[in-house]
């Protein structure tokens, strides 16, 4: 008798259908509902999924909604090549911006940020989840512009994170700052100023912190052997 044989199920693993499914109806009901009115049974209803499969994913609601606005940076924002560093400064501040305009993320980040003042594992969640993923366009947009020369390129790895993160907070921070709190526009004109500011800063501290590593090497005086001590000589 031949073997019977299994139908091969096609298209994406249910898993990453119900994270899906449950990822966005986190953002809908958030918006809707609010923070303090979500609860875990509501997102599960509106994701026709069990509550246990919330549960086995997320310890709570706070870890959900990080998620869940993770997952809108990680799916919209992105460092194509526009050329030169300020164009590519300039389109990701764009981006984001209009990413903080959307009911959903504007709603879930407010949330999870006011919630963390008050909370450290849901701080280093937020760091992880968010802060450490959305660093690779910086990481990406220097590493460009050290290819076109337009930054020097770094002679201390050290040096260099702290940058990186100096970086990511001035363009992350002032971004949210002037959509969310000071509900001020974001517009084109508003972002080619400010990326004018971000690109002389980092070329000027940079290039100075690449000037004074080579003075520094320059300056050390070179390597020498110790004269050897004379031996002593015997005593008559």
């Amino acid at each position: 008798m031949p073997c019977p044989t299994h139908r091969r199920r096609t298209g994406r693993p249910r898993s990453t259908e119900a994270n899906r499914a449950i990822l966005d109806a986190t953002r809908a009901a958030l918006v809707e509902l609010g923070w303090g009115k979500l609860t875990m049974s509501d997102v599960a209803a509106r994701a026709k999924v069990a509550k246990t499969t919330l549960y086995r994913r997320w310890a709570g609601k706070s870890e959900l909604v990080v998620d869940a606005v993770a997952d809108i940076f990680d799916g919209h924002l992105a460092l194509p090549d526009r050329g030169s560093l300020h164009a590519d400064v300039e389109g990701v501040v764009l981006q984001f911006a209009a990413l903080l305009e959307r009911p959903e993320t504007k709603t879930a980040l407010m949330a999870v940020v006011a919630e963390s003042t008050r909370d450290e594992a849901l701080r280093d969640r937020i760091r992880s989840a968010i802060v450490e993923r959305q660093k690779r366009l910086v990481l990406l947009g220097r590493e460009r512009a050290q290819a076109r020369g337009e930054l020097p390129f770094d002679a201390d790895p050290s040096v260099a994170a702290s940058q990186a993160d100096l970086i990511f907070d001035l363009i992350a921070g002032t971004v949210v700052h002037r959509a969310l709190v000071s509900a001020e526009p974001v517009d084109a004109e508003w972002a080619a100023t400010f990326s004018t500011l971000v690109v002389s800063g980092v070329q000027a501290t940079l290039g100075a912190t690449a000037t004074a590593t080579t003075a520094a090497t320059n300056a050390a005086p070179p390597a020498t052997n110790s004269p050897r001590e004379p031996a002593e000589s015997p005593s008559s």
